[in-house]
């Protein structure tokens, strides 16, 4: 089917999210043989999946970056995105469901909701995605579709009705009765190529039908006309047609959710892409896009109609041994075509469109041009990354970027020979263009290369890309902490430099205020001068020559953060006077200033969740406590399990996944996320200041 063929309405730009190991791949796998898109069904052990191509995903089994693929459902068109579930990776799914209208939450039906289901469930409340959710893995033993409804009930939303119920329990599950047709869809194999139609088991009869009534009496409420009908003539007043558009209508609200199970492997997916055809968003669905006027600031719309002017978002970027750099773009409204000139509005340079293409996993098909609510990858532009706006040049429009979190993990690497040197300089650079969440710098003291990452398994992954895909031998240091530095105090210091070394010399004089910025505002610089006692000319160096002494650290070599330096005063001369000058008492007063307002020092801190047999639940407190954490809850789960919650600081988490393992032969699980950074306690802070003065 060409894509032209398919109006916007039957477009579904969906998500696959879910916890590590729900079985996201697994499901995307079986759509897409479903689909015809492949010819069998891969399996994630085996590695031999479609959409987790790259050699680290499928010697580990899990999915590091959000692959897409284009596949088409009863003459619908679906994009899939199938994200990572590793906390390590969560940036990956931040971005694609910034650029997604729904998406498939899948869970782990032996496990319920997990600890990373309900961080990817807030991502999707952020961005205001509308999700139906698939109980996968119900057929396998400890598989339990009720238990699995019941924690989604307790841990995300009262507001979550099953539209299918499973036949069967446990081995035995053979298909699902469909409470809005209220017809049984069976199949004697999970792989067989269709699914009976038949009447509901008698067994299962009243259980439906309450069930029905329950999802009913919900339907109803989107709509006033249609509850009048419910009052009136009751249940049967509504019919299948009624029910169908009253429940789209809640589940495009974005706090309503459809609820269905099955073998993600297997025939029930079909049910999945019908339930993705008839009740989540096509970019129709969702509203204008606003963005602002780069010239004007004024802000402004786009409608998803391929009428209006183009306006697209760039939201991953893929380095493909075959083509080069490919950038996935969102186009929200008009048409992107191949070989023509658009604009960057977040670097304000105008870039040539050199091919697009469709993407199925890492097969590519060549495409001309990319219309409103569509999603394919570019080649061709150099300067643009993810979060970049990419529109027509005579109707520019800056769409709202995307935020990353800044990464807590460091590690030192260094080339083994001189080869390896150059290529290492070529493998980071693609490798930060690819990842918003991964840093590189040159430590200015022992001109190490610093990598900074989300976690230890994200570094992990960046260097074993580095020996495979760029050909890099490393060494590599242990892990560090990204300690921050900031003030509790104010304080009002000069920094004066004056030389005079015969002929002309270098005079620069000001006066700064220091003082605590609130949390996560950063660097604010304010001019209060009066007159022109500094001259507007040297101001921005006296900001400039603050800011790069803030960067460099004052008392232990970490960035300064959330800091406001206000210049009041200070004084100039006609000759000797320069930028240079100025630039260099600004950093005088920074050094000075940082040092009597209080310093301390700021540590991530890590929300850590532990899954752990009761037996082991003592151990796993005691040692969270000898990790200087804070523990916030404990609640039990299905099977006799528990989870703790903590606050625990990053740098005494490091190897806490292995040393868990051994402490509960291999039963308990955590993940742990970035969570807030705190103030480190002074006999630490000591330790750590006395460490780096000392290297």
């Amino acid at each position: 089917m060409a894509q032209k063929d398919v109006p916007l309405k039957d477009y579904r730009n969906i998500g696959i999210i879910a916890h590590i190991d729900a079985g996201k791949t697994t499901t995307t796998e079986g759509i897409l043989y479903r689909t015809g898109l492949s010819h069998k069904i891969g399996a994630v052990h085996e590695g031999e999946t479609t959409t987790d191509w790259m050699e680290q995903e499928r010697e580990r089994g899990i999915t590091i970056t959000s692959a897409a693929v284009t596949c088409f459902w009863k003459d619908h068109k679906i994009n899939i995105i199938d994200t990572p579930g590793h906390i390590d990776f969560t940036a990956e799914v931040e971005r694609s469901l910034r650029v997604l209208d729904g998406a498939v939450v899948v869970f782990d039906g032996k496990m319920g909701v997990e600890a990373q289901t309900e961080t990817v469930w807030r991502q999707a409340n952020k961005y205001g995605v509308p999700r139906i959710c698939f109980i996968n893995k119900i057929n396998q033993t400890g598989g339990d579709f009720y238990k699995s409804l019941e924690s989604i009930h307790n841990r995300l939303s009262k507001h979550a009705l099953p539209v299918h119920l499973p036949i069967g329990f446990e081995k035995d599950i053979n298909g699902v009765v469909d409470l809005v047709t209220m017809k049984s869809y069976t199949y004697n194999d999970f792989t067989d190529h269709e699914l009976i139609e038949g009447d509901i088991p008698a067994d299962m009869l009243d259980k439906a039908k309450n069930a029905r009534s329950l999802l009913v009496e919900a339907a109803v409420e989107a709509d006033d006309a249609m509850m009048e009908k419910f009052f009136e003539g009751g249940e049967e007043a509504i019919s299948e047609a009624d029910l169908k558009v009253a429940l789209r209508k809640r589940v495009l609200a974005g706090d309503f959710y459809l609820v269905t199970g099955g073998d993600g492997r297997g025939v029930i997916v079909e049910k999945v892409l019908d339930l993705v055809n008839d009740y989540l968003p096509s970019p129709l669905d969702v509203d204008a896009i606003w963005g602002t006027n780069p010239k004007t600031g004024d802000e402004v719309s786009r409608k998803p109609e391929s009428t209006e002017p183009m306006a697209g978002l760039a939201f991953k970027i893929a380095t493909d041994p075959f083509v080069g750099k490919l950038i996935f773009v969102r186009v929200y409204s008009g048409t992107l075509k191949a070989g023509s000139y658009v604009l960057n509005t977040t670097t304000g340079e105008k870039e040539r469109v050199g091919r697009i293409v469709r993407m199925h996993a890492d097969k590519r098909e060549e495409i001309d041009e990319i219309h409103a609510g569509d999603i394919a990858a570019v080649v061709g532009l150099k300067s643009t990354f993810t979060g970049h706006t990419l529109c027509e040049v005579a109707h520019p429009i800056a769409l709202e970027s995307i935020t990353f979190p800044e990464p807590p993990v460091a590690i030192a690497v260094e080339p083994k020979s001189k080869a390896d040197q150059e290529k290492m300089g070529i493998a980071l650079q693609r490798l930060a263009e690819e990842d918003p969440t991964f840093r590189v710098h040159t430590d200015e003291e022992t001109g190490q290369t610093i990598m900074s990452g989300m976690g230890e398994l994200h570094l992990d992954i960046l260097i074993d890309r580095m020996k495979r895909e760029f050909k890099v031998e490393a060494n590599v240091g242990e892990p560090q902490v990204a300690f921050r530095e900031t003030i509790k105090g104010t304080s009002e210091v000069q920094g004066k430099h004056a030389k005079q070394s015969g002929g002309r010399g270098q005079y620069g004089d000001v006066w700064v205020r220091f003082e605590a910025n609130e949390p996560g505002k950063g660097f604010e610089f304010i001019d209060e001068i009066k007159g022109g006692v500094v001259p507007q000319e040297y101001r921005p160096a006296v900001q400039k020559g603050i800011k790069e002494t803030l960067d460099g650290g004052v008392i232990a070599g970490y960035p300064v953060v959330d800091i406001k330096a206000t210049l009041y005063d200070g004084s100039y001369h006609d000759v000797d006077s320069s930028e240079l000058a100025f630039s260099l008492a600004g950093s005088l007063a920074a050094r000075e200033g940082i040092k009597q307002a209080k310093p301390i020092l700021l540590e991530p801190v890590m929300l850590v969740e532990v899954t752990t047999p009761e037996e082991f639940m003592g151990d796993v407190i005691g040692d969270l406590n000898s990790r200087r954490g804070r523990i916030d809850s404990m609640e039990d789960l299905a099977g006799g399990a528990k989870l703790v919650k903590a606050h625990v600081p990053l740098a005494s988490m490091f190897g806490y996944t292995n040393d868990i393992r051994s402490m509960s032969q291999g039963r308990a699980a955590s993940t742990m996320e970035l969570d807030t950074y705190e103030e480190v306690p002074p006999n630490v802070a000591q330790e750590i200041i006395e460490k780096r003065s000392s290297k």
